[in-house]
């Protein structure tokens, strides 16, 4: 799927083909490669206690898959540990959506179960992206990648956000995620991000991603 697959966006000659220069930069992918594999190590040894939780818990599969929308739109399978119950999409429409704009977010969403409240406040539920990162459908850093339901809702300018690959982390991630409750924020956030990127400023975001995961500072 890609930009010409959105008929509704109107005039997609607003909207170009350009790809940020991060994309094609070898030193964040490099970075990209290391720090999936030793992500996916910590996975693999978290899996078999994070398992044997969601079992006692909410018996079912350990991981969830996504539809998402990552660079220029093209959708990928995003990984998680499962942190909801098994038929959360069906249950969607039943939860308060509390964010303005297109982006879905409920900071006491009940059809999160009980081991799946500490595996987000923890970050947890993310680790199985870092195979994601590892395919090269997402970076370590990045944007927010949306569903493609948001970007059913998209105008022109939104699509900026599109130009990086989306990220295990970022701006919203690091600088607020559940404070954040205006996608414009979001769309503020992503861009700026594009503006200051450079590899040191990559490494700073992951090292303060580090921090706030470890606090549990900002997490929902």
């Amino acid at each position: 799927m890609k930009i010409s697959d959105f008929p509704w966006l109107g005039d997609r000659s607003l909207i170009d083909n350009t790809v940020h220069n991060s994309v094609y930069n070898k030193t964040k992918r490099l970075i990209d490669i290391i720090g999936a594999i030793i992500g996916l190590i910590l996975t693999a040894i978290l899996a078999i206690p994070i398992f044997i939780a969601i079992q006692i818990d909410d018996p079912g599969p350990i991981l969830y898959r996504q539809t998402r929308c990552g660079l220029r739109g093209k959708t990928f399978k995003i990984w998680k540990f499962r942190s909801m119950v098994i038929d959360a999409e069906k249950q969607k429409y039943l939860v308060k959506n509390e964010v303005e704009g297109h982006i879905f977010k409920n900071s006491n969403d009940p059809r999160i179960t009980k081991i799946g409240k500490f595996l987000r406040r923890s970050s947890l539920d993310e680790f199985p992206q870092f195979w994601n990162v590892l395919t090269g459908e997402m970076s370590l850093v990045g944007t927010r990648p949306p569903t493609p339901d948001e970007v059913e809702k998209y105008q022109p300018y939104h699509w900026k956000r599109l130009e990086v690959k989306p990220g295990l982390t970022g701006e919203w991630q690091v600088n607020g995620r559940s404070r954040v409750t205006n996608f414009e924020d979001v769309v503020k956030l992503d861009l700026d991000y594009q503006q200051k990127w450079s590899v040191l400023y990559d490494l700073n975001l992951i090292l303060k991603t580090i921090i706030v995961v470890l606090s549990c500072r900002g997490a929902c």
